[in-house]
């Protein structure tokens, strides 16, 4: 296979730790890949890399084009899963005409770009004109590294973003984003005598991307969690001593569990109703989440519970907040307008109870307004509400040249037509275009599935096809 290469390179990249905030080995890595290759390059303050790579004989007076992938990646592992994102590689299987990492996040996403960024710098039998190859930081917790370029960093006009996930759609708009938090601030007090503490745990959800993947109904192991807590407040003497969803703000939630103190009188029927949930949930879910499980277990004495008014507060207004597809779009059919993912409850401290959600929209007053009302939910239920990481998004432009371009090559190459969309993700290409706003850009990549949650897989077969793609694009683009 042609990709041959890019495999080699992009295992080499598997076993380098690169975290979103912990990612100065990667840059490091190609900092000495430019340093060895005798090519250009330059770093700026939030870790940013680009390379440059002159011309090749014949394309000098062609435009300067952009590659550009980032250099972080999502972190998540199944719950008893023995990793070290800081510092363990990940452990790699190929199955089935796909690479995958069945216990942790494999970092395809956007690790398979950056190898073939590493790929084109160092072939020199590849026509192309002058290139910048682009590494931003801190993509998947907020595209910092995107939104921190100074406007001198680069020059080209061209801008080719390696961070789809679905070969053979070509990508000319996206959503914006905007997170939504709300800490809840409780009062322990102290757990009764003469009850048992008992937790419950849903896990084996599918997760995924809260953007790619939110319109495929599957099942939020917060929700479920929050749907058993509802009922058995309504109808038990129950109280919250511990809960926990949840990760990554991007990432759909795939476990979730809450330590409970109970009268023991009522021990059966609890943990009746715990399993009826999880059934039901299981119906609901059948298709798109065949894993899906629930677990009870005894757990330790705990000193202290949240307060009551504050449990209720909390577990009504979670329960009650939307999440999933808010809106499809008027003029693209098929595609989500706008979405909101419930995506973490976490006990931040003592006393408060931290909820992360995040809200997309290819409209930015929607965008605001789903923000608003989730804002609105949780004041109604007395947390303290902020608003974190808005970036905007990705207008389409149908008129484009590196489209015209990339879809006649493509053309050219396979025995199908491309599929010319926008995507309800995120993409750092909102963010460069408001700051560059005379770039052209597309988005292009391999098949990746399940990014954002253990058991992502990359399709070998659809690197080779993105391989000779983006090689003839830059020849064509004169």
């Amino acid at each position: 296979m042609e990709s041959s290469k890019i495999f080699s390179i992009f295992s080499e990249i598997t076993k380098i730790p690169r975290e979103s905030g912990h990612e100065e080995h990667i840059i490091e890595y190609l900092q000495n890949f430019a340093k060895s290759k005798g090519l250009e390059y330059k770093t700026d303050k939030a870790g940013n890399v680009v390379i440059l790579k002159p011309a090749t004989k014949g394309m000098e007076s062609a435009p300067t084009v952009i590659l550009q992938s980032h250099s972080d990646m999502v972190c998540e592992k199944n719950s008893g899963t023995i990793h070290d994102f800081r510092k363990d590689p990940i452990k790699v299987t190929e199955e089935n005409g796909w690479l995958i990492a069945k216990e942790t996040t494999l970092g395809a996403d956007c690790g398979i770009g950056m190898a073939v960024q590493l790929v084109i710098l160092e072939d020199n039998n590849i026509s192309h004109g002058p290139l910048e190859a682009l590494f931003t930081t801190e993509e998947e917790t907020g595209l910092t590294g995107a939104k921190s370029l100074e406007p001198n960093f680069l020059k080209g006009s061209i801008l080719i973003n390696l961070d789809s996930e679905d070969e053979g759609e070509l990508f000319i708009g996206c959503a914006g984003g905007i997170d939504t938090t709300g800490r809840f601030t409780y009062t322990p007090r102290k757990c009764r005598n003469d009850v048992k503490f008992v937790k419950f745990g849903v896990f084996g959800a599918t997760g995924g991307h809260s953007g790619d993947d939110i319109e495929k109904n599957r099942a939020n192991a917060n929700q479920i969690l929050l749907r058993f807590l509802f009922e058995a407040y309504s109808s038990f003497a129950v109280s919250l001593c511990e809960i926990a969803g949840g990760n990554k703000r991007n990432a759909i939630s795939r476990e979730a569990y809450a330590i409970i103190s109970i009268d023991p009188k009522d021990e059966d029927q609890i943990n009746e109703l715990f399993q009826n949930i999880v059934s039901k949930a299981q119906n609901e879910h059948f298709l798109s989440d065949p894993q899906l499980a629930g677990k009870i277990g005894n757990a330790p004495p705990f000193e202290n519970c949240i307060d009551d008014e504050t449990f209720i507060k909390l577990v009504c207004s979670l329960y009650s907040m939307p999440h999933g597809v808010l809106a499809m779009s008027q003029s693209i059919p098929g595609f989500v307008e706008t979405s909101t993912n419930l995506a973490s409850i976490k006990m931040e401290s003592e006393g408060v109870i931290k909820v992360a959600t995040s809200q997309r929209s290819s409209i930015n007053s929607a965008k605001h307004n789903a923000a608003r009302r989730i804002e609105a939910v949780l004041k109604l239920a007395g947390a303290e509400v902020t608003h974190e990481t808005e970036y905007p998004g990705w207008q389409p432009n149908p008129d484009s040249r590196v489209l015209r371009v990339t879809e006649s090559s493509y053309r050219e190459l396979f025995p199908n037509p491309p599929i010319v969309r926008a995507i309800h993700a995120g993409l750092e290409c909102g963010i460069l275009i408001d700051k560059f706003p005379y770039l052209d850009i597309i988005s292009f990549g391999p098949t990746v599935k399940g990014a954002h949650a253990p058991g992502e897989r990359l399709e070998i077969e659809s690197v080779e096809k993105f391989w000779k793609l983006l090689v003839d694009v830059l020849g064509k683009l004169k």
